[in-house]
């Protein structure tokens, strides 16, 4: 963990880098100071191409950053590394901002470990190589 979908609206296909956006939160994850284990880390994009916003009628658009981390975090460390990286996101989309009508949202979701199944030897990868 931490797991990351970003979904996006498609018409934001010409003005953005999806790649770029997913390597910069990728990287903010990895630059946790050991919070989160690298072998943890996944970060993918869901384009959308079926969407409504506020009154339908303009060319809005949206981009939606669901984190779900497990629990255990200190609550002034969540704040803070999250700001941080929402701070990140945001002046990634400074220009696309200034041009068109854009929402951007981060979210944070903490989960029970007794609701969820995993199976992961990607821990054993970074092991080897410090």
């Amino acid at each position: 963990m931490p797991h990351v979908i970003v979904e996006w609206t498609d018409n934001l296909a010409d003005e953005i880098d999806i790649r770029a956006l997913l390597e910069l939160i990728a990287g903010g994850l990895r630059d946790s100071g050991g919070i989160f284990p690298f072998g943890g880390i996944r970060v993918r994009a869901v384009k959308l191409t079926d969407y409504v916003i506020a009154d339908g009628l303009g060319d809005d658009a949206f981009v939606n950053i669901t984190v779900k981390i497990g629990t255990g975090r200190p609550a002034d460390f969540k704040q803070q590394f999250f700001a941080g990286l929402f701070d990140r996101v945001r002046t990634f989309f400074a220009s696309v901002h200034a041009s068109r009508y854009l929402a951007l949202s981060l979210y944070v979701e903490e989960f029970n470990e007794a609701g969820g199944f995993r199976e992961n030897n990607l821990h054993a990868r970074f092991q080897l190589s410090t």
